[in-house]
């Protein structure tokens, strides 16, 4: 059934839907895990802290979640699956790991959905972002990367997440000594999904030509990657928590000065910093290294950055 679905979208977008290709590769291309990553991050830093904070939690444990869901279920590709299916070729890129649930599905509901579901949203704002979240999951079956299962599995369980995430805060905010907890808590569930996507096994199925079809250790990458950027946010948290305590209560210019070198040092680290880590740290350990270093500079790098750095002009006066 889901198949037959995604045949159908295929003929559609082969068709007269060609025409939605872009605009459904741009709903897609924000779904990306390091494009809600850099959103949610100017939010944190220049918005609104509380709800930054919370998104980032919230999109953490999706990571991980998400991770660990697909190393458990190990669902092959549509493609794979079923020689029919013919994806976009520019949605191949981002179509790493196994198919279920969907990972743009979830990171959609980490950012788009977590607003959605906060009543203190605006009604109207709550619709577009609700639009967006369904948008950014429909663009996964339409491309042909993903099924109808997989994207509603995904947005389910990533709202779902969300939810959690704001009663865990609201608990959090009403019990601050139990933060280190919590934290620690959530450490050790990173790291056993990590262990978990290590030690087992996957599938071994191999073509005609004996060719494995799919590569379960490279599967795992994206679980690596979650629990990399799990451990980074908790660890940040408590440390800002402590001993930054940035605020966004900033005037105009001060957030258009945070959102400017927030950018450029955040891709300094991300694609100067973390590739010469990659090379000197091969395998899992580069993944979970680089990843870690990339949320905790949101987390708590960037914000002791910023506090030293508004600090010194207000002193000087």
């Amino acid at each position: 059934m889901d198949i037959d679905i995604l045949l159908v979208l295929q003929e559609f977008r082969n068709g007269i839907g060609s025409c939605l290709t872009d605009f459904m590769t741009k709903m897609s291309f924000i779904g990306e895990m390091n494009t809600v990553l850099i959103i949610i991050a100017l939010i944190y830093w220049c918005a609104n802290k509380e709800f930054g904070k919370y998104l980032l939690m919230g999109w953490s444990g999706n990571r991980v979640i998400n991770g660990l869901l697909k190393v458990t279920a190990c669902v092959y590709r549509p493609w794979i699956r079923d020689p029919r299916i013919v994806p976009d070729s520019a949605a191949l890129a981002a179509a790493t790991g196994y198919s279920f649930p969907s990972g743009h599905s979830m990171n959609a509901a980490s950012l788009f959905g977590g607003g959605a579901i906060r009543k203190e949203l605006s009604k109207g704002l709550r619709i577009v972002l609700g639009i967006i979240v369904v948008l950014i999951a429909f663009s996964r079956n339409f491309l042909g990367v993903h099924t109808p299962q997989d994207i509603l599995i995904g947005t389910g369980a990533g709202l779902l997440v969300m939810w959690l995430t704001g009663k865990l805060i609201a608990w959090v905010d009403k019990n601050p000594g139990k933060d280190i907890m919590v934290a620690c808590i959530g450490i050790a569930g990173a790291v056993a999904v990590a262990v978990f996507a290590a030690v087992k096994s996957y599938p071994m199925d191999y073509n005609e030509a004996g060719e494995l079809l799919v590569d379960g250790a490279k599967m795992a990458n994206d679980t690596y990657k979650g629990v990399g950027w799990c451990v980074g946010f908790l660890i940040g948290w408590i440390l800002e928590k402590r001993y930054v305590k940035f605020s966004t209560d900033i005037p105009m210019m001060t957030r258009i000065t945070r959102l400017t070198t927030g950018l450029l040092s955040y891709y300094a680290v991300s694609l100067i910093l973390n590739p010469l880590f990659k090379s000197l740290i091969p395998g899992v350990g580069g993944t979970v290294t680089t990843c870690f270093i990339q949320m905790f500079y949101v987390t708590f790098v960037f914000p002791l950055f910023i506090k030293l750095f508004e600090h010194i002009p207000a002193a000087s006066k």
